[in-house]
C-alpha cells in the first residue's frame, strides 16, 4: 500500500487506497478473514464489491455499514475505494424525510404567497413554512448523533479492514 487517502467525516465518510496487489489477491483477504471461525462480522462478496455489517447482536438503529469496492488499476496495482453510511433501510429514510420536508416546505409557501396575494389570512401556512427548516435542522442534528452513537463500531469496521488488507 503506497497512498491512504481519507476525505473528512461527513453523514457518510470515504476513503481511497492504492496497493501494489492484484484485485484477486486484495478480494481473497476479505474471504479468507471473513470466513474464519472467529470472525464476527457479516458480510457479502459481490465480484470487487464487498459490504461489511456489524454482528446482530451488536447491531442497532444507527449501527454502521462498511461498503468496499476493489478496482483493478494494472495487472499488479489495485485501488479500494469505502465508503461508511448507515444501513441502506436508515438512509433511505432520512432521504424520504428530507424530500417530504423539502416539497411540503415548496408548497405552504406557495399556499402562503397566494393567501397573501389574495389578502386572506396566511398565518398558518407561515408558521409551516417557518417551522419546516426547523424541523431540517433537527433532522441534520440526529443524523450527527446517530453519527457519534455509530462511530465507535465505525472505528471497528475500519480497524477490522485495515488488518485485512495489511495481512
Amino acid at each position: 500500500m503506497n497512498e491512504h487517502k481519507n476525505s473528512d467525516i461527513y453523514l457518510r465518510p470515504r476513503f481511497k487506497m492504492n496497493f501494489n496487489e492484484t484485485q484477486q489477491s486484495l478480494i481473497s483477504k476479505f474471504e479468507d478473514n471473513l470466513k474464519d471461525v472467529n470472525c464476527k462480522y457479516c458480510s457479502k462478496i459481490i465480484d470487487g464489491h464487498i459490504v461489511i455489517d456489524i454482528p446482530l447482536d451488536e447491531n442497532h438503529f444507527w449501527s454502521p455499514q462498511l461498503n468496499i469496492e476493489v478496482e483493478k488499476i494494472d495487472k499488479n496495482k489495485a485501488i479500494v475505494k469505502g465508503l461508511f453510511g448507515p444501513k441502506p433501510q436508515v438512509w433511505t429514510l432520512f432521504m424520504f424525510f428530507h424530500f417530504a420536508v423539502a416539497v411540503a416546505f415548496i408548497g405552504f409557501s406557495i399556499m402562503a404567497y397566494v393567501k397573501w396575494t389574495l389578502k386572506s389570512d396566511y398565518t398558518n401556512a407561515l408558521i409551516v413554512v417557518i417551522a419546516l427548516p426547523v424541523l431540517w435542522i433537527v433532522m441534520y442534528f440526529l443524523g450527527q448523533l446517530g453519527k457519534k452513537k455509530g462511530h465507535k463500531q465505525m472505528d471497528e469496521l475500519y480497524e477490522f479492514m485495515m488488518n485485512t488488507l495489511n495481512k
